[in-house]
């Protein structure tokens, strides 16, 4: 947000800036959903509250979807629609877990886990995940947490992950279900890039990623409106909601939002057209396509180690000798956006351990966009070169 902030500064001033920073599809919401937005605000309905856990249709919408996608039978009654997918996971944190309780994530990993479970008063454990492991978890790793820490309470897994983009493959999901279910750990499956995804074979039947229901459904799936279908000020999400968790998610969604946006859920409805299943798909292969771009540019950014990206639209790399000069990565942020007007995120907000030699790269603003961009880290980085 600091660097969001400092882009807006220059570009007011009339500076060019790039930006590869936000998790946010360039093209926005689906035609149809836009359309059905304004025929909402042009008709003069009143907006009114609506079930604390959504509309009816709304969630039997959802339903169909999983029945679509995953060829899951979900109840209408299964699923909470939230106040974006981070409603979902402060419903979750809160229904599942008490303070103390220890939480396993990944790091690298989105930052909001362990702010939200902190600030709930849980013992967040940090599993380092590097590139031997794809940046996902192992049972062998969380046993060896477990041993270390003491019993763990939940994981949360997220499959396409931010900032790495790596997925589990099924077998890889069905170990760390089975692994949670033997020690009664509550699993939390942040789903919300499922769509967004680069398989090698589009037909296998895990192509836009496993859901976690599909083995277990005793853990809470999260997922949301924002990534695949571009709706990410819409502030819309939902949950899978386990039997056992729907009373107390249902009883705290009323007290922490009364209930998500009544517009953006009336309009969410359009999104699970066939018009915008092929929006969004187009978009995906937009986005597969400056991947490809950006991983050929690899050689020529010449930086470390970098993950591979299975799904979402996120670079995440060490910058390797690049670094050097520089006291971290934020150093390096800086300078290139002072200096070239090409904003990056730096790795220390995924990972504060090993994160200061990372950066992420969104490429969810464009091909024209990171194409420009690459060429100008090219540039700073041999300027730099030249000056030492």
């Amino acid at each position: 947000m600091n660097i969001l902030d400092r882009v807006a500064q220059m570009r007011a001033a009339g500076r060019d800036v790039i930006s590869l920073c936000a998790g946010e599809p360039s093209g926005g919401a689906p035609q149809a959903v836009s359309e059905q937005a304004a025929r909402i605000h042009a008709s003069g309905q009143a907006l009114t509250y609506t079930s604390a856990l959504g509309v009816r249709e709304l969630r039997t919408a959802i339903a169909g979807h999983y029945r679509r996608w995953y060829g899951l039978d979900v109840a209408p009654e299964e699923v909470a629609v939230t106040t974006g997918s981070s409603g979902g996971f402060l419903l979750a944190f809160l229904s599942a877990f008490n303070p103390g309780d220890r939480v396993a994530l990944a790091r690298p990993g989105y930052p909001a886990y362990r702010n939200i479970l902190r600030a709930l008063g849980c013992e967040v454990v940090e599993i380092d995940c590097g590139p031997e492991v794809r940046y996902q978890p192992t049972p062998e790793l969380l046993d060896a947490a477990a041993a270390t820490h003491g019993a763990l309470s939940g994981l949360v897994l997220a499959s396409p992950a931010n900032p790495t983009g790596t997925m589990v493959s099924r077998d890889e999901l069905a170990a760390l279900t089975a692994w949670c279910a033997e020690r009664s750990v509550r699993l939390v499956s942040d789903e919300i890039y499922h769509g967004i995804t680069y398989p090698a074979d589009p037909a296998q039947p895990d192509a836009r990623g496993t859901c976690a229901w599909e083995l277990d459904r005793t853990g809470v799936v999260i997922s949301s409106f924002s990534k695949y279908w571009g709706m990410t000020g819409w502030r819309l999400g939902w949950a899978l909601m386990p039997r056992d968790l729907a009373p107390a998610i249902e009883a705290l969604a009323g007290n922490v939002a009364l209930c998500p946006p009544a517009p953006a859920q009336l309009a969410a409805l359009a999104a699970f057209s066939e018009e915008s299943y092929a929006q969004a798909d187009a978009a995906v292969a937009a986005f597969a396509e400056v991947r490809a771009v950006l991983l050929q540019n690899l050689d020529r950014l010449q930086w470390g180690t970098a993950a591979p990206a299975d799904g979402a639209f996120y670079l995440y790399a060490d910058l390797g000798d690049q670094l050097s000069g520089f006291a971290d990565s934020a150093d390096y942020c800086r300078a290139l956006l002072e200096e070239e007007g090409v904003a990056l995120v730096p790795g220390a907000d995924f990972d504060a351990v090993n994160g200061t030699r990372s950066v992420r790269l969104s490429f969810a603003a464009g091909a024209d966009a990171v194409a420009a961009a690459v060429e100008r880290i090219i540039r700073f980085q041999a300027n730099r070169a030249a000056k030492d």
